[in-house]
C-alpha cells in the first residue's frame, strides 16, 4: 500500500495554441489557447456563456477523451506531462455535482477518491470529517446521496475533490447553486485549502464578485476562441477593458444588466392552487417541504426562495405535477382546465400543454438529438402543424441565443446553453403556467437579460411564472412575490 502523500506541490499549467471541437459540431468549443499559470497561482476564468470554460476545465482534469474529440489542436499541460496522463494531479468540480456522486451514504461518496488512492485506512476518516466541515456540508457520513438537494449535493461533491489535497484544484462554479449563506460558507472553506495547501486555482464562476479577493488573475475566453483578456482583476475589470468585456457578456463588477423598473399589473384569474404541500423523501425523514400553500393567478411572478434543503426543488415538481405529494394537494382551477383531479395524476400531454417544468438538471429532460428538434418537440405533440413547430422553435433558439446551435446535440452543450435550451422547449409548447427551477444558471449577462425580457413578455401576456431561484437581482427583475421556504 502506498504511503499517504504529504503537502501537495501546486502544478504548473501551459496551454500551447490547444483546441478543441466536440464531435458531431462544426464551431470549436476552444481553439488557440496560449495560457501559462505558475504553480500556486489562483486564477478566475471568465467568459460569455459557451466560450468553452468547462471544456478547459474538463480537459486540464483529464477526463476528455480524444477518441471522442472530432478535432483538437495543440497541447495541454500539467508541470509539462500531458494534462490526460497527469490527472491524479488535478480535482475537478463539475457543475453538474450530481454526476460526481457514486456511493450511496455521503460519507462514503467523499471516502471513495482516497480508498482509490490508497490512502492508510486510519487516515481517511479523518480527512474525510475534515473535507465535510471545510465545505459547511450540514449533514454527518450516514446521510443518504439521494436525499441531498442541488445546493447539498454541491458541497458534498466539493468535499470528494477537497479530502484528495490535488494540487491542481479546478472549480467549475462551485457556488451556483447554493443559497448566499452557502455560498459564503464554501468560499471561507476554498481559502482555508489555498491557504493551507496551497493548490493552484482555476475557478469558473459568474457571480464574480465575491472570488476577486481569493483570486490574483483574470483570465477571460472566447467563443470558440482563445484567451482575449489576461492579467489582475484591476486591470482586466475596469476601464476600456471591462466596459468592453461588459458588452460581450461577461458579468463584470458594476457593470451588470440593469432591466428598466417592472410595475406588474393586477393578478388575473387563479390558475393553480397548492393546499398544505408537504414531501418525505423517505420515511422517518423530515418534511422537506412543509405545509405550503401557494395560489399561481395569470400574469404573476413568484420566486421560491430559502436555504438550501428546505424543499424548493420538490415543491417546484409538485406544482409542475410530476411529483405526488405526501401531504397535501396541487390541483388546476377551472381557468386552467376541467380535469379536477390532483395534478400528479394528469396525462402527461395534457399537462405539459397547461403546466411546463424546467428542471434544476435541464440534460434530463432532453429526448432528441437536435437543438431545434428538442424544442419543436412540444408542439409537435400538441398536433401544431410542422411549419408553425419549427417557426417556433427557430424564434425561441434565436432568441436565447442558441441559432448557431440548432443542429447540435443537446447532450454537447455548456451548462448555460442546455439551460436555455431546457426553458426554450418548455416555452414552445405555450404552457398557462411556467415553473422554473434556477433558470438563471450558467448564464452571462447578455443571456440573463435576455431570459428576463421573455420572461416579462409572458407575463405580461397572462402566463403565470413560479421560479426557484438564489439570484436576487431576478426576483427583483420579475417584480412579483417572494415565498421563502423556512
Amino acid at each position: 500500500m502506498a504511503a499517504e502523500p504529504g503537502r501537495p506541490r501546486p502544478v504548473a499549467v501551459e496551454a500551447r495554441g490547444w483546441g478543441w471541437r466536440h464531435a458531431g459540431r462544426r464551431a470549436w468549443a476552444l481553439r488557440g489557447v496560449d495560457l501559462r499559470v505558475a504553480p500556486g497561482e489562483r486564477v478566475l476564468v471568465l467568459g460569455p456563456s459557451g466560450a468553452g470554460k468547462s471544456t478547459l476545465l474538463t480537459a486540464l482534469a483529464g477526463v476528455l477523451d480524444p477518441a471522442a474529440a472530432e478535432e483538437q489542436e495543440g497541447e495541454l499541460l500539467l508541470d509539462g506531462v500531458a494534462a490526460r496522463a497527469a490527472r491524479g494531479r488535478a480535482g475537478l468540480l463539475l457543475q453538474d455535482p450530481q454526476s460526481q456522486l457514486v456511493m450511496a451514504r455521503s460519507g462514503d461518496d467523499v471516502a471513495f477518491g482516497l480508498e482509490n488512492t490508497a490512502v492508510p485506512a486510519d487516515r481517511i476518516w479523518p480527512r474525510v470529517d475534515a473535507a465535510l466541515e471545510t465545505v459547511g456540508f450540514p449533514y454527518g457520513r450516514d446521510r443518504a446521496t439521494a436525499a441531498l438537494s442541488g445546493g447539498e449535493a454541491q458541497r458534498l461533491a466539493l468535499a470528494g475533490v477537497v479530502a484528495m489535497a490535488p494540487g491542481l484544484l479546478l472549480l467549475d462554479e462551485p457556488t451556483a447553486n447554493l443559497d448566499p449563506e452557502g455560498a459564503d460558507v464554501v468560499l471561507a472553506g476554498v481559502r482555508r485549502v489555498l491557504d493551507a495547501s496551497g493548490p493552484t486555482l482555476l475557478v469558473v464562476e459568474h457571480r464574480v464578485a465575491p472570488w476577486l479577493p481569493l483570486v490574483d488573475r483574470v483570465v477571460v475566453l472566447a467563443p470558440g476562441g482563445g484567451v482575449v483578456a489576461d492579467g489582475p482583476p484591476s486591470r482586466v475589470l475596469t476601464g476600456s477593458v471591462g466596459t468592453a468585456l461588459a458588452a460581450d457578456g461577461v458579468w463584470v463588477p458594476g457593470r451588470e444588466p440593469a432591466p428598466p423598473p417592472r410595475t406588474p399589473p393586477p393578478p388575473g384569474a387563479a390558475l393553480l392552487e397548492a393546499a398544505d404541500v408537504t414531501h418525505r423523501h423517505a420515511k422517518g425523514a423530515p418534511p422537506r417541504p412543509y405545509g405550503v400553500s401557494l395560489t399561481l393567478h395569470a400574469g404573476e411572478a413568484v420566486s421560491v426562495t430559502g436555504r438550501n434543503g428546505a424543499g424548493k426543488t420538490t415543491l417546484s415538481l409538485a406544482l409542475g405535477g410530476l411529483l405526488r405529494p405526501t401531504g397535501g394537494t396541487v390541483t388546476a382551477t377551472a381557468a386552467l382546465g376541467p380535469d379536477r383531479r390532483p395534478l400528479w395524476r394528469w396525462r402527461a400531454a395534457a399537462l405539459a400543454a397547461r403546466v411546463g417544468t424546467v428542471f434544476q438538471q435541464p440534460e434530463r429532460q432532453f429526448l432528441t438529438g437536435r437543438a431545434r428538434d428538442e424544442v419543436a418537440l412540444g408542439p409537435r405533440r400538441a398536433g401544431v402543424p410542422e411549419q408553425e413547430a419549427l417557426a417556433r422553435a427557430d424564434e425561441l433558439l434565436e432568441r436565447l441565443g442558441l441559432g448557431r446551435l440548432a443542429r447540435a446535440n443537446p447532450h454537447t452543450l455548456s451548462g448555460g446553453e442546455q439551460r436555455r435550451l431546457s426553458v426554450a422547449t418548455t416555452l414552445a409548447a405555450a404552457p398557462a403556467v411556467l415553473v422554473l427551477d434556477e433558470p438563471t444558471f450558467g448564464q452571462d449577462a447578455r443571456t440573463w437579460a435576455e431570459l428576463v425580457a421573455l420572461l416579462r413578455g409572458l407575463l405580461d401576456a397572462g402566463t403565470a411564472v413560479c421560479a426557484v431561484t438564489h439570484d436576487r437581482a431576478f426576483v427583483d427583475a420579475l417584480a412579483g412575490r417572494e415565498l421563502r421556504l423556512p
